[in-house]
């Protein structure tokens, strides 16, 4: 059995608390679907994190004990995991998500963590285990049911176009980016404090959404609402800002197959939330979403 290093628990910590994070802002983000489209959701939330993390460099350096180093062969693949999951990957589910609900296209992209594992095996020298390999597949069924039924109700009201290409086609891109994006991630840390190897990535993030958002307004993107945009910062600081921070943490200690489905397990905590704020009950469907998720990050961590 697998000795359970500080560092490893660190890292899985880490990944649960960005999870969590990231549920807490995919629930504001979806509550402010009316206001604020895709583009500007994935604009502000990566542009509120940029000063959120030059202000984090700045607050710790009286406490650093070696300088700020982020070795030059690092910063391709960092750059490269923050634009294929934050700006492309991101911005392509929400918009699938838009058109063909949360129940359709979460169960797609939503099963990066298979996909990261594979390209993991083929590419990184992971080592096969049948225990983790069914983790990761139990896990992503559990998340999927669970979003399926977190979702279905929604998605009855909000789609009615029926078999939407573009939509389905987009979700399977994020399904991609996120992949590559967990896998990058992984290999641009290695080596590298977590903290310092994200501040490049907001970077280049923030710089690359530039043009992007300014085409969304070219072609008539609507302003967001003042609401929506007070809460959409809210639940960038709160889900990009230091929830990416958490991210980045979790891949560098416990690697990218792993990483890579504790940062899926965000609906795990929303059904949760909807109990409480929602007021929402929770299915039998649901129930055996949560056991197989619990089980299958069980295996994986083990």
């Amino acid at each position: 059995m697998m000795q359970v290093t500080p560092e490893f628990l660190m890292g899985a910590v880490s990944g649960l608390l960005a999870a969590f994070l990231f549920a807490i802002s995919v629930n504001i983000y979806k509550s402010q679907s009316e206001g604020i489209r895709p583009v500007a959701v994935s604009s502000i939330k990566m542009w509120i994190s940029l000063p959120f993390m030059i202000a984090l460099e700045l607050l710790l350096l009286p406490f650093r004990t070696t300088p700020y180093a982020v070795p030059l062969e690092a910063l391709p693949p960092l750059s490269f995991s923050m634009v294929a999951g934050a700006v492309v990957g991101d911005t392509a589910y929400l918009i699938s998500q838009d058109r063909i609900g949360i129940a359709h296209a979460f169960p797609i992209a939503g099963a990066h963590p298979i996909m990261t594992y594979l390209v993991a095996l083929a590419f990184l020298g992971e080592s096969f285990a049948i225990a983790r390999m069914a983790g990761v597949i139990l896990a992503v069924i559990g998340i999927v049911l669970i979003s399926k039924e977190h979702g279905a109700k929604a998605s009855e009201s909000e789609n009615k176009r029926g078999f939407d290409p573009l939509g389905i086609s987009l979700a399977f891109l994020a399904l991609v980016m996120f992949s590559l994006a967990a896998v990058f991630a992984y290999i641009g840390v290695l080596g590298v404090d977590p903290v310092d190897a994200n501040l490049p990535r907001v970077v280049v993030g923030s710089v690359a959404l530039l043009p992007i958002y300014g085409i969304a307004k070219h072609k008539g993107m609507p302003t967001p609402s003042r609401r929506a945009t007070k809460l959409s910062i809210m639940a960038g600081f709160l889900g990009m800002s230091v929830g990416s921070v958490f991210y980045i943490m979790s891949f560098k200690y416990v690697g990218a197959p792993v990483g890579s489905v504790l940062a899926s397990t965000s609906p795990l905590f929303a059904v949760p939330m909807s109990l409480v704020f929602l007021k929402e009950k929770v299915s039998r469907l649901a129930v055996v979403g949560i056991a197989a998720t619990i089980t299958g990050v069980f295996l994986v961590l083990l």
